[in-house]
């Protein structure tokens, strides 16, 4: 259950931040936030039962900012289903606790969804905090997945980020939109489902483009807006507990998701390049990043059936909608992202042979 604190009436835009004991990044973040927020928005922090004194922050420092205080720790995508279902506002705009906003953040993603109405969601150019002028790994110049499942963006193919020289600057659709600053309407959010609970974080937002797609709506990048992102805010990118997460979610993402006629080879393969994966981190002396990939997968074998009747609940919402479901998607690559990476040596996206994008 949660609870609400000053509570909203219908706006524009709700800038909704999910905060899990991120008291350094609010201290750290939130006055850019608060700054750059437009005068059609209202700025709302939903804690996921923080313990490190980040509300009594909020509160004392911040009063104006409306609280939702949830019981319970449900990971982002838990959280974010439980607080959106009290927040009333046309656009919701989902920024992790980490990220700094800048003047020209928000205007140019709401004036996109005013003027493109078969768009559900999109994102700003994901920069790093930590690396001046390179993009960050959480979204970067938008959200792209190869035929096995395998996330990458415009300018970060699995753990390189390039510089950005403005070679992704124009608007694209994309695959999936960023979960590190993620403006959805909030019509297509709740018509859709929400996120899924039981990915409880990271992939959780590809799950979810990818559905919208299914649903014919269009997912989208925005580079005139730029947001700045520290990343790892809650478990960095190298960690044992996001490496399972991590593979299992994205075998989670493509039972759920995956055309019935080509799954079984296509999770089958999966298998065959986790194993590989595993045995990398192995010469690596890796111990717990190895053995995170076997969990994940015994994990997700247990799920196999509970991840079948998502698939065939969210079958059942299509026929429901009188929604012909759309195969042909942006942002899907008809290559191995792993081969071309560390065989071919593309470690740019650019780099790969990408059928023509449309823009928006």
């Amino acid at each position: 259950m949660a609870q609400l604190k000053n509570s909203t009436s219908k706006h524009k835009l709700a800038v909704v931040i999910l905060n899990y004991n991120g008291l350094e990044h609010l201290r750290t973040f939130l006055r850019s936030v608060v700054d750059c927020l437009p005068g059609y928005a209202t700025l709302i922090i939903a804690d996921n039962a923080s313990t490190d004194g980040s509300v009594s922050y909020i509160q004392q420092n911040f009063p104006e900012v409306k609280l939702i205080l949830l019981s319970e720790n449900t990971g982002y995508a838990g959280g974010y289903n439980l607080a959106l279902e009290q927040v009333k506002a046309e656009y919701y705009f989902l920024v992790n606790s980490d990220v700094k906003l800048t003047p020209e953040s928000i205007d140019p993603l709401v004036r996109f969804l005013d003027e493109n109405s078969s768009f559900a969601a999109c994102q700003p150019k994901v920069m790093a905090v930590r690396e001046e002028g390179f993009f960050e790994y959480a979204g970067a110049a938008g959200g792209w997945i190869d035929r096995f499942g395998y996330p990458f963006c415009r300018g970060r193919i699995l753990a390189t980020t390039e510089k950005d020289k403005g070679q992704y600057d124009g608007n694209e659709r994309v695959f999936w939109a960023s979960g590190a600053a993620l403006m959805i309407r909030s019509e297509d959010f709740h018509r859709s489902g929400g996120f899924d609970k039981d990915f409880f974080a990271h992939m959780e937002e590809i799950d979810f483009c990818w559905r919208l797609q299914r649903m014919n709506r269009n997912i989208a990048v925005v580079p005139r807006s730029v947001i700045y992102h520290l990343g790892g805010g809650t478990l960095e990118y190298a960690h044992p507990a996001k490496t399972f997460l991590n593979f299992r979610n994205s075998l989670y993402v493509l039972l759920k998701n995956e055309q019935g006629h080509i799954l079984i080879w296509v999770l089958l393969v999966r298998l065959l390049l986790d194993g590989i994966a595993g045995i990398r981190f192995l010469l690596l002396m890796d111990w717990a990043n190895f053995r995170a990939i076997p969990r994940a997968h015994f994990n997700f074998y247990r799920n196999i059936s509970r991840m079948w009747q998502k698939r065939k609940s969210f079958l059942n919402l299509l026929k429901s909608q009188n929604i012909s479901e759309r195969r042909e998607l942006d942002g899907r690559y008809k290559g191995s992202i792993i081969w071309d990476y560390y065989i071919l040596k593309k470690q740019k996206f650019s780099e790969l042979n990408v059928s023509k994008k449309r823009k928006k």
